[in-house]
């Protein structure tokens, strides 16, 4: 049994420190206690122990005591976070998704000896971990990534609810999205490039351009066409750039009746009672990855309801345990190497890409896999 400390106890790191305590000797760490007894009552044999990661030396000294680190925080914090955490030369999973390159800190991971995992989540994450796999297997001339996660009821206007912070939400809206077409990079506005598209059990609903081929710009600069794109209920969009585009995204702070307010802060905390997803909220994660190279066509399906039986959220569960396999995977000793590593660099090994998808079919979790030959070849 290994020494796991979790930090951040929102919904997806709660959950991933219930999922990993049924193996694992688990602490749970968060700056607000009264979150942590929350969790607690879910988590039985979890311990918490209050701690603020922006607190560098006190930071590195909580995780002195354990074997894996798992990182929950906002993206915001993630990148200084995950610094510190191979600053103390301890192996991390991180699934906060900070908007910096993390291979920036490959040099720093490796000069420790310590594995680095990140952008463990759905996606990124699966998205990547297929590709990496598939990647070995042919040469793959195109990617596409479709992923979304919805409310099963519907609540006017935005149709959406959220299982972590709206500020990282809000930046998925107005980060510029990196696209790779014949083997250049794109660089296009979020929310544009609108497409309805239908699938199974959830019938028409619409895509747009998100900033999620992150890593894969680096570690796949061979493969020429790459896209990956956001997914809501239709008219989503609409109401989202009304407000990008009234100014309520902006971070440079107004004065309102002699007082400095940032919109963004204030957006954010609107947003928070409107998207918040409630503990036991039914909420829907809905994938579909497309592969195609030497003729082939390969879609990989996902879709997963929230869990009665664990009372767990659906992106909770996608995207939380892909990080505990990866956890896993370190612990078991099945992936050594140093440095950071993303996703799809883990996936490559055939070993370990089985391991996550037995990993995740063991909590119900699947992805559907379809082959077929592209039409005309």
């Amino acid at each position: 049994m290994s020494k796991i400390i979790v930090l951040g106890a929102g919904m997806v790191g709660s959950a991933m420190a219930i999922d990993m305590a049924t193996k694992h000797e688990v602490t749970l760490a968060d700056i607000d206690l009264n979150v942590l007894k929350r969790v607690k009552q879910k988590g039985k044999t979890l311990s918490i122990t209050p701690l603020d990661v922006t607190d560098v030396v006190s930071l590195q000294k909580g995780i002195q005591p354990y074997d894996l680190v798992i990182c929950a925080v906002p993206g915001f914090l993630g990148f200084e976070t995950m610094k510190a955490v191979i600053g103390a030369k301890k192996n991390v999973v991180d699934i906060s998704f900070f908007p910096e390159n993390s291979l920036l800190l490959d040099e720093l991971a490796k000069k420790n000896k310590v594995t680095a995992i990140v952008d463990c989540g759905v996606a990124p994450g699966m998205g990547n971990i297929i590709l990496g796999y598939h990647n070995e297997q042919m040469k793959v001339t195109d990617f596409e990534c479709l992923v979304g996660g919805l409310p099963k009821i519907k609540k006017w206007p935005f149709n959406y609810k959220a299982p972590f912070s709206p500020v990282d939400v809000i930046e998925e809206y107005t980060r510029p999205a990196r696209y790779v077409e014949h083997g250049k990079l794109v660089v296009r506005e979020p929310l544009t490039d609108c497409e309805y598209v239908e699938f199974d059990k959830m019938g028409t609903l619409e895509s747009f351009n998100s900033d999620g081929l992150r890593t894969l710009i680096d570690t796949m600069p061979h493969i020429p066409n790459m896209k990956e794109k956001t997914l809501r209920y239709p008219g989503h969009v609409k109401y989202i750039k009304v407000l990008k585009e009234s100014g309520f995204f902006n971070d440079r702070p107004i004065e309102v009746a002699g007082s400095e307010i940032s919109p963004l802060e204030f957006t954010s905390k609107i947003l928070f009672n409107e998207w918040r997803l409630g503990e036991t909220e039914e909420e829907i994660t809905v994938m579909r990855i497309t592969i195609k190279g030497e003729g082939k066509k390969i879609v990989y399906h996902l879709y997963d309801e929230y869990d009665q039986a664990t009372q767990t959220s659906s992106m909770a569960r996608t995207t939380g345990y892909t990080a505990t396999a990866a956890a896993n995977l370190l612990l078991d000793g099945l992936f050594t190497e140093k440095g950071v590593f993303p996703p799809e660099l883990v996936g490559k090994n055939e070993t370990c890409f089985n391991y996550i998808l037995t990993y995740l079919e063991s909590r119900n979790i699947y992805y559907q896999k379809e082959e077929q030959r592209e039409a005309g070849l």
